[in-house]
């Protein structure tokens, strides 16, 4: 196997860990209004993220990085065409992340109440332009002959890469209920479960529009029977996750949506190999796993390194879903300092409580 079809798919898996661990996280801060009624019950929702979510985020820094290096036609066009939206998942990003420090700093209704809403259009923007982005980049975009981006901001918000945007921003908040349902205690759990099964019924009627019209959107496309086959599993993991969902086995829903996001992920790219960027002006002026590619040295260079980290990063990220795997609830969080509470109620959840 030619080391450009290696990096290829190290880069899909790189978007598969991403979309499957931040996907809930950005789930978790879009329910955040929605399923905490009060103070306490927000911080619940925001603690059991509080251990995970800077660990998640390391995937795209790694699949960027990756692009960079190993594709590095690839990440110049996809980043100057795609300026403005990456500009503006960057900028909510920040602003999330911020959100998570500065929440609980300061004992007053209205600072925590700017944060929260932080929070929530930090996790709602991207969610829905990381699939507009993906939307774009599997049904093509206008490229030239010098492998430039010629389109606008404007043309990017086409109806397939919207509906794109609609498939993950309802697929998140699915995983993200089903997460919150598996991690949390009382009442907060029953009325997770209850929103994913309403928010992933929508989702599953999304992505298979979005699946449909990807199939007709690339047909002649030289894996296209693999990408239905891909495409028929996801939506398989999903109506079994709803199911286990609907009757209260958390464990297996979650397993559920993160194959169902996997799978989905998988067969983008799936179905855009050898291309990584396809022309929607001329199919000779796209950008392909070849002529997007580093030398071969360069390629060989990272793979030893990937080979050594890449397996670290896996363990590392497993081990911390170990550790904070107990369950969460309002008993668990002191009422009077909101300063201290994520360390106090991490503390007592990890002694005290059983999943």
């Amino acid at each position: 196997m030619e080391l450009t079809t290696v990096w290829f798919m190290l880069i899909a898996v790189l978007w598969i860990g991403y979309f499957v661990l931040e996907g809930f996280d950005f789930g978790v801060g879009i329910l955040l209004p929605i399923l905490g009624r009060d103070d306490r019950e927000r911080r619940v929702l925001l603690n059991t993220i509080g251990p995970l979510w800077d660990g998640n985020e390391v995937w795209l820094l790694v699949a960027g990085g990756a692009t960079f290096a190993a594709f590095p036609e690839w990440y110049a066009t996809l980043f100057s065409g795609f300026y403005l939206p990456l500009f503006l998942i960057l900028i909510s990003l920040i602003l999330r992340n911020v959100a998570f420090e500065f929440r609980g700093k300061h004992d007053d209704v209205k600072w925590r109440a700017w944060w929260d809403r932080a929070i929530f259009f930090g996790s709602l923007l991207p969610a829905i332009l990381w699939g507009v982005a993906f939307g774009n980049i599997v049904g093509g975009v206008d490229i030239d002959a010098d492998k430039e981006y010629v389109g606008t901001f404007f043309d990017l918000l086409n109806p397939y890469a919207i509906l794109g945007g609609l498939v993950t921003l309802s697929l998140f908040v699915t995983h993200g209920a089903v997460f919150l349902s598996l991690k949390t205690l009382g009442d907060v759990r029953v009325r997770a479960r209850a929103i994913a099964l309403k928010s992933g019924l929508a989702a599953a009627g999304l992505a298979v529009a979005f699946l449909t019209w990807t199939y007709f959107q690339r047909d002649g496309a030289q894996h296209a029977g693999w990408f239905m086959v891909l495409a028929a599993l996801a939506a398989v993991s999903l109506l079994a996750g709803l199911e286990a969902t609907r009757r209260g086995r958390e464990g297996w829903a979650f397993i559920g949506t993160a194959a169902t996001l996997a799978l989905a992920v998988t067969s983008l790219f799936t179905v855009l190999f050898p291309n990584v960027m396809p022309s929607s002006l001329d199919a000779a002026w796209s950008l392909t796993t070849t002529n997007a590619a580093s030398t071969h040295k360069t390629l060989t260079i990272m793979t030893w390194v990937a080979a050594i980290f890449t397996p670290l990063v896996v363990l590392y990220q497993g081990w911390s879903i170990y550790v904070f795997r107990k369950r969460l609830g309002v008993q668990h969080i002191p009422a009077d300092s909101p300063v201290v509470a994520a360390a106090e109620a991490l503390t007592k959840a990890a002694a005290n409580t059983t999943p």
